[in-house]
């Protein structure tokens, strides 16, 4: 089996284990057992160069991971030599950024939202917007998250229009015993039209703990880490510190989107609340590995120190458009002539900034060639339009540039 293509990448365990599946199936040709390695070597993790246009795919991992991150100090005290918490550094970076008193992580924005419903309202109420009772990717939903977290949800207002006299009669009506107000940000959808939702500072001027899921992890509308201003794509993009400045008790939100770290959820706000969320029965199963600490504090380091060049994700959205275009044009060079230079717009992805584009430039192709562009030894991720194959270099790391055009050369050969 060691001849079929892919094969030789595979462990000889698994390649033992297809040719079993197909004897078993009673059809074990050549055919047969080249698509079974195919479909297995398909689905493992591996290397790709996205280049969709759109910078936080989902699908592709979000935002790209630094390119060496090696495992360290965890829970060890390197002054003392003691036992320490892997909090401790991370949280306080975390409070700098988002301006904040303290910060938590945890493995997902999700698990975020049901700690601090687990740990502030157990067994108690949380008043949630109807029009914030969203569904987020992989069919994961607000209302079901309050569930398992041992609160009950109370509904408040309607879809479209939300006011903050509906939580002030969700609180005190009879029987109440409302722990919690959360606000949902609806970050991968918008309401259009007649619409209203109350402001963080009516909120929290009702005398409940609010608690305000920014999803998409924005930590400063100003954008400090930039040079100039916040880019025009931000507008209207709840941040962190704003959030926490206008009275929320807590946030949370993801660091796998705008913030442009690795998947994880961060909790931030008071230190008293923060504190209850840590100590929690369910943060020793939520909390993440040495990985995703390293690589979470990396990132927040590098926009602490204004250096956005270090975040993949903020290096390619700040990118000037003048600098990609440029880019495709060298590469066209280097192409055959069917390959032309075109102006496009990426999107944040990932749910960020909806129905906001980014000015890019790239290559089309006028033949459909996403398919044998996957095929490549590095796969490229290319994207369909009208029958032309196009390629988004705003969501190309430069360095990959090479790759694109030995990928491009290859498959119109």
């Amino acid at each position: 089996m060691r001849d079929l293509p892919r094969a030789d990448r595979l462990p000889h365990a698994v390649l033992v284990d297809l040719a079993r599946g197909a004897i078993a199936s009673g059809d074990w040709s050549s055919t047969t057992l080249e698509s079974a390695v195919a479909r297995f070597a398909d689905s493992l993790v591996t290397e790709v160069i996205n280049a969709t246009g759109v910078l936080l795919h989902t699908n592709l991992g979000r935002a790209p991971l630094p390119t060496a991150v090696r495992s360290r100090t965890i829970e060890f005290d390197l002054g003392s030599g003691r036992r320490g918490s892997r909090q401790t550094g991370i949280g306080r970076l975390l409070g700098l950024l988002c301006g904040a008193e303290s910060a938590l992580v945890v493995n997902n924005n999700a698990a975020a939202v049901m700690l601090v419903a687990a740990a502030l309202a157990d067994g108690r109420e949380v008043a949630v917007s109807r029009g914030e009772a969203v569904e987020i990717g992989g069919s994961f939903r607000v209302p079901e998250v309050i569930e398992r977290s041992g609160a009950r949800l109370v509904d408040v207002g309607t879809t479209n229009r939300t006011r903050a006299d509906d939580y002030r009669r969700a609180i005190t009506r009879p029987g109440a015993d409302v722990a919690l107000i959360l606000s949902v940000h609806p970050s991968n959808y918008r309401i259009e039209g007649f619409t209203e939702r109350p402001e963080v500072r009516e909120l929290a001027a009702l005398g409940v703990p609010v608690a305000v899921d920014i999803g998409s992890g924005l930590a400063d509308a100003d954008t400090p880490w930039l040079a100039g201003a916040p880019p025009a794509w931000l507008t209207d993009e709840p941040a962190a510190r704003q959030t926490l400045e206008a009275g929320a008790d807590l946030v949370t939100f993801s660091t796998d989107k705008l913030l442009g770290g690795p998947q994880a959820g961060v909790i931030a706000g008071r230190a008293e609340l923060v504190a209850r969320c840590a100590q929690h029965p369910l943060m020793r199963a939520l909390r993440p590995g040495s990985l995703v600490i390293e690589s979470l504090q990396s990132t927040v380091m590098a926009l602490l120190d204004r250096r956005p060049e270090e975040v993949a994700f903020w290096s390619m959205a700040s990118a000037p458009v003048a600098e990609v275009r440029a880019r495709a044009e060298r590469i066209a060079e280097a192409c055959p002539e069917s390959v032309s230079v075109v102006d496009l717009e990426s999107l944040p992805g990932a749910g960020s900034a909806p129905g906001r584009g980014i000015p890019s430039a790239g290559l089309a192709l006028d033949v459909d060639l996403v398919t044998a562009l996957r095929r490549c030894a590095v796969p490229v991720i290319a994207r369909l339009d009208e029958g032309r194959t196009v390629i988004d270099l705003r969501s190309v790391s430069p360095v990959d540039d090479e790759m694109i055009t030995a990928a491009i050369t290859s498959v119109l050969r």
